[in-house]
């Protein structure tokens, strides 16, 4: 359903500006092109100079800037009330394809142009309009980021090859209901960290209970999920949720199911569960002493311990892994999977009745809102840190038995579903298999397309992955 209101939502704001641009006297194809589209908005329907869209790529300034753009373009228009203003930052959808068939609206002429501002003058100054578009900026892209949608950069190689570094995805906060915010008072558009200056970007004086609107949908099985990431709940962290960093991941296990991996398959309920159909494992691959080329590896993107020689350490997809197996000078490869009841540091919940590792894991149940558990030595080292640190509840163990709140207690039921989050890229993933579950306060939103994808490693034109521009994610 998200796609589809968004696919609409896009769908009429580039018709409305289609209109638009054919009314200023440009063909309305332009209007499709990104970055080019504003050019045209700059350059030759609003008059500002050609180098403000270098702006655009600097992060925050270029809020300011996209926003003043079209604040500029439809002021070409006529269109300078407050109402007016308003509307195209909140309800483009709405407005632009209005004006874009209204026969009466009609270009002025450049609208930041001596000449425009002689002939229709305004009482507003220079600086009143631009005051104006700052608030409505801040105001839009807040309620826009908080409400509707947001984008997120793929910074590490855990979902890889499903999403790869340098995609630039839109993550939908409708489909599973906008999340009201926990922490209102913050500084406009920085996540946590002051920019330059660093330091807390938050104010903790005021703060709100979790409350989530309704939403689309619930989180499916396999659903790609952006989530606060709950370990920094914890010194030296020790931030709200909603300012805790971003991680995404898959969510493999919905509250109610049972999780275990056995030589590096998963597990959901009894039943094997979800492949990635690009995800990657780890390899040992011998050489005849020849060695493998960087180049190659570096061509086929093929991710390895840049620490490792002789076995190399690859990440390899199933078909990387046929590739490289046909190499002449590879003589061997070993998939690096751990043994059975061997205990591996730093997998949940590190503790020594649980002797498992990322590979060999479980079983274990997902925690669902109004389920009933025993408090006993075996449940207390894998629900201890929901009870306590994601639900708030004081818990101890003593001599004699458990104690909840300072009283004496041998159960305790949940108050929150609970997900188990897993990357594609399992053994180069930090996930639920090293941190445990992520409450239902700590879900951000959907992740649906990729928008822009950068590849760090490419050359030219061949830095933008086109193939992948406007893929869903699945």
């Amino acid at each position: 359903m998200g796609y589809i209101v968004f696919a609409i939502i896009l769908v009429l704001i580039h018709f409305g500006l289609w209109k638009l641009f054919a009314k200023a006297g440009h063909a309305g194809w332009e209007s499709l092109i990104p970055v080019y589209r504003e050019f045209i908005i700059a350059k030759h329907i609003t008059g500002r100079p050609a180098w403000w869209i270098a702006l655009l790529l600097i992060p925050i300034v270029n809020i300011f800037i996209f926003f003043g753009l079209y604040l500029d373009l439809v002021k070409a228009f006529g269109k300078r009330r407050f109402w007016e203003y308003a509307a195209t930052v909140l309800l483009p959808f709405v407005v632009l394809p209005w004006w874009g068939n209204d026969p009466k609206v009609v270009y002025l002429g450049k609208s930041t142009s001596p000449e425009f501002r002689e002939k229709y003058p305004y009482k507003k100054s220079v600086a009143r309009e631009w005051a104006d578009a700052i608030v409505f900026a801040v105001v839009a892209a807040t309620l826009i980021r908080g409400f509707l949608i947001e984008a997120y950069m793929i910074p590490t190689g855990s979902m890889e090859k499903s999403l790869l570094v340098g995609d630039f995805l839109f993550v939908s906060k409708l489909n599973y209901g906008p999340r009201i915010p926990m922490t209102p008072i913050a500084f406009p558009f920085a996540h946590h960290t002051m920019p330059l200056i660093g330091g807390k970007a938050y104010w903790e004086g005021v703060k709100i209970g979790y409350k989530r609107l309704p939403g689309f949908q619930e989180i499916k099985r396999n659903d790609v999920v952006v989530f606060n990431y709950p370990m920094e709940a914890d010194p030296p962290f020790s931030r709200p949720i909603d300012k805790r960093e971003n991680y995404i991941k898959r969510a493999v296990g919905v509250p109610g199911d049972t999780i275990s991996l056995r030589e590096a398959l998963l597990y959901v309920n009894g039943e094997k569960g979800f492949v990635p159909p690009n995800g990657q494992l780890d390899y040992y691959v011998y050489t005849d002493g020849t060695g493998l080329n960087p180049q190659r590896l570096l061509d086929m993107r093929i991710e390895s311990n840049p620490y490792a020689r002789e076995p190399y350490q690859l990440f390899l997809t199933d078909k990387a892994y046929e590739e490289v197996k046909g190499w002449a000078n590879v003589t061997r490869i070993v998939p690096n999977i751990r043994h059975r009841d061997t205990a591996e540091p730093g997998v949940f919940p590190n503790n020594p009745l649980y002797h498992w590792n990322i590979d060999n894991f479980g079983p274990i149940i997902v925690p669902k809102r109004g389920w009933t558990i025993t408090l006993d030595s075996l449940t207390m080292p894998l629900y201890e840190r929901a009870i306590r640190v994601y639900e708030g509840n004081e818990l101890e163990s003593r001599a004699d038995g458990v104690y909840l709140n300072g009283s004496k207690a041998d159960s305790y039921t949940f108050k929150m579903n609970y997900y188990w989050m897993m990357g594609d890229n399992r053994h180069n993933s930090e996930d639920a298999r090293s941190w445990g579950f992520v409450p239902e306060d700590h879900i951000v939103g959907k992740a649906l397309f990729v928008w822009l994808s950068w590849d760090e490693d490419g050359t030219f034109l061949s830095k933008i992955r086109w193939n992948r521009i406007f893929m869903g994610i699945k």
